[in-house]
């Protein structure tokens, strides 16, 4: 990781582990690919990875950068989505996005609210606490599967009787190899998959941080120098 592993998170051009790289397939712009090194692939591995039946129900929580990909990804793999978000502000989108459903966990508990639907067969929790966890798992059907993406400093307490009686599984998923990602972002070309990005000059990246931790940014950020051809200055 440029900046954590080694210099260079923020440099317009930096020297890396050969093994290390992605190669981005033709028909993906590179402001759209940047996002599939992380976020693409890390929801990409947990909705294809999870063993859902064909046809079955993937419900979303949290629809943000992480999110808004898996929407994305279940509903091309022809899986019935269900975006479940706080509000109702990211509906349209969700939808738009390819979800069949929309649950405002604000106006009702979304494990509930998913068991009235008919349960499903996957969630796939991108929200960056824990907490809500527990009570989502009501949701999940016989056999069903949870996998945390997103993920903050909490514990996940989870009633040993219910994991045991339903057959449930709680996975984990961070991000992927790089010859994940290049699948990931072949079959984004394929069915026509695209981050919905703000895009900002590398100059305006202390801004795009305020954005993020604001919780303002739709739905990623994604910075750009100033030579990066046809990257669009958001000035």
């Amino acid at each position: 990781m440029p900046g954590l592993s080694y210099p260079g998170g923020w440099a317009e051009s930096v020297t890396v582990p050969a093994d290390a790289l992605a190669r981005v397939p033709d028909g993906l712009d590179l402001l759209d690919a940047a996002p599939f090194g992380c976020a693409g692939v890390a929801a990409f591995n947990a909705v294809r990875r999870a063993g859902t039946p064909a046809g079955g129900r993937v419900a979303v929580f949290g629809i943000g950068g992480l999110g808004h990909l898996a929407v994305q990804f279940a509903a091309a793999l022809g899986y019935e989505t269900v975006a479940v978000a706080r509000g109702t502000d990211r509906e349209e989108a969700a939808r738009r996005l390819g979800a069949h459903h929309y649950i405002d966990s604000d106006a009702q508990a979304p494990g509930a609210a998913l068991r009235r639907l008919g349960g499903a067969d996957l969630i796939v929790y991108t929200a960056s606490s824990t907490a809500p966890a527990g009570e989502l798992l009501t949701g999940l059907n016989t056999h069903g599967r949870l996998t945390l993406v997103g993920v903050d400093a909490g514990s996940l307490t989870v009633p040993a009787a219910r994991l045991v009686m339903n057959g449930h599984t709680l996975a984990g998923q961070l991000t992927g190899t790089p010859r994940e990602t290049e699948e990931a972002m072949r079959f984004a070309v394929a069915h026509g998959i695209r981050p919905v990005a703000e895009r900002l000059p590398l100059r305006r990246a202390a801004e795009a941080l305020d954005r993020l931790r604001s919780g303002a940014a739709r739905f990623r950020v994604v910075l750009h120098t100033a030579h990066t051809p046809d990257a669009a200055d958001a000035d």
